[in-house]
């Protein structure tokens, strides 16, 4: 049987990995002995490992994550950083990112952070969610470059549709007016849609200092935080939304922690204990 116009026909359908498997077993004698349905079961499942590698590929080149050897499978938790194992292999199922929940990774340098969130990211990559990661510092940087040459609105929508977008390295510079602005319409455009993973050295207590002002900065945390804790002795369950009194007497507090610091200071990380929430 000639197999030459066989293979043909279905790299002309596209249906590559038919046409591997199609020689593979050809090759094979202990295939003579296959049913025809069988055979066909093959074929299909070689196509469909095909078409889910390519997707993860693409997706993962999209992503442009900074590990991109990170992988959940790969985590030490013998690392003495304090790393809730049940937690992260909670985080691990990607259950929160199908909620649309956001995830604050925090910590001083060297504890992994960046690591993690990549990894976290790869398993994203993997269940075929769209994935980018950004340092906050580079993509500010491209945000006030997209907006004097017309790229703002493209760069905006990829930022929005993501089902998980990880912005690295947080602080601890204060944000200008532009990107208070633009990060607004970030988390505003995203709240309720899709997941938001931020890592920082700084503990998200510090953060309210960081967009140095506070109307933008009580609606860009209301919204990313939503009322959650933070656990710095380890990584934090999950919290539900806390009565509007609550925050009320959060935002008065955060306001008068403000007050008591200059714009001069920097938020003491030394002591930080490597900490994560899981958040609505």
């Amino acid at each position: 049987m000639l197999i030459h116009p066989t293979l043909e026909q279905l790299r002309l359908l596209k249906l590559d990995g038919m046409a591997e498997a199609f020689v593979d077993l050809q090759e094979q004698e202990a295939t003579a002995d296959l049913s025809h349905a069988e055979w066909l079961g093959l074929l299909v499942d070689r196509e469909v490992v095909t078409r889910n590698t390519r997707r993860f590929q693409t997706r993962m080149r999209a992503a442009r994550l900074r590990h991109i050897g990170a992988a959940i499978e790969d985590v030490d938790f013998r690392t003495p950083r304090k790393l809730d194992r049940a937690l992260f292999q909670q985080l691990a199922t990607g259950r929160w990112i199908k909620d649309a929940r956001n995830l604050m990774i925090t910590g001083p340098c060297g504890v992994g952070k960046t690591w993690l969130a990549c990894a976290l990211g790869q398993k994203a990559c993997r269940d075929n969610l769209i994935v980018i990661y950004q340092r906050l510092p580079r993509l500010f940087a491209d945000l006030d470059l997209a907006h004097g040459d017309g790229r703002f609105p493209r760069l905006f929508r990829s930022l929005v549709k993501a089902d998980l977008l990880i912005l690295d390295d947080w602080g601890p510079d204060r944000l200008n007016a532009g990107q208070r602005r633009d990060l607004m319409e970030i988390v505003e455009d995203r709240h309720g849609r899709g997941s938001i993973l931020i890592t920082s050295q700084l503990p998200v207590t510090a953060w309210h200092d960081v967009i140095d002002e506070p109307t933008f900065a009580d609606a860009i945390l209301d919204r990313v935080r939503h009322c959650a804790r933070t656990n710095g002795a380890s990584m934090a369950h999950s919290t539900t939304p806390i009565a509007s009194n609550w925050m009320a007497i959060q935002c008065a507090a955060r306001s008068r922690q403000q007050k008591k610091l200059t714009k001069a200071s920097r938020p003491d990380i030394k002591n930080h204990a490597f900490a994560a929430t899981i958040l609505r």
